[in-house]
């Protein structure tokens, strides 16, 4: 066999061997303020090495959250209720995986149950498990929509997310006030005008172009 067809090493580390130690994590941190032109030293920045791998803990705390466990309890007596559901307005704060720059937003989530609803302060969960993690909206909005819809298996999903990108706001072209709007549609509310049309009245149609 060629050195050009060799096949991949199966000794590939996974992420949490290959995590760096949190001193080292912090030695990053201090490159860093040496690489903008500061000096780690100075009383000001003295503990922010420290400060910033604690914080770095919270923002991505969501790759030790398991989104399916969240939905996994459900609640059958509804007495036949089939109609939609919807969590509105849920504020998240995420990253950009480009910029590391901050992601702030609200998410709508929506399903059509079957024979079983969750509680809803799960849905909210779903959501923050994914944004705390480095992040592109739209994977995002895809990554809650087909978490929600493999573990309840629905008769539809919806979610749309409005953010502001701080990697546009802060750098780059600077452009303030601008939202992005991203949306994924499952089921019914891809299939029924109506359904979809339903929804965005309900949660005060962000943008009139994902209606049709």
């Amino acid at each position: 066999m060629s050195s050009t067809a060799r096949r991949p090493s199966t000794k590939i580390k996974s992420v949490e061997q290959a995590r760096p130690s949190r001193e080292e994590a912090e030695t990053a941190v201090e490159t860093l303020l040496r690489w903008a032109g500061d000096d780690p030293e100075r009383e000001g920045l003295r503990d922010t090495p420290a400060r910033v791998t604690r914080a770095f803990e919270d923002w991505f705390s969501g790759y030790n959250d398991d989104p399916e466990e969240y939905l996994t309890r459900t609640f059958e007596e509804v007495d036949g209720y089939d109609e939609m559901i919807v969590l509105r307005d849920i504020r998240f704060e995420s990253h950009c995986e480009h910029h590391l720059a901050p992601i702030i937003g609200k998410a709508h989530v929506a399903y059509l149950p079957t024979n079983k609803v969750v509680g809803i302060s799960k849905l909210a969960r779903v959501v923050e498990a994914y944004a705390r993690r480095l992040q592109v909206q739209e994977k995002m909005n895809a990554q809650i929509a087909n978490c929600i819809q493999k573990v309840l298996e629905p008769k539809g999903v919806a979610v749309v997310i409005e953010a502001q990108h701080q990697c546009m706001t802060t750098r780059g072209v600077h452009k303030t006030g601008v939202t992005m709007v991203t949306s994924t549609m499952l089921g019914a509310f891809r299939k029924d005008p109506m359904t979809r049309r339903e929804l965005l009245t309900i949660i005060g149609n962000p943008a009139s172009s994902l209606d049709g």
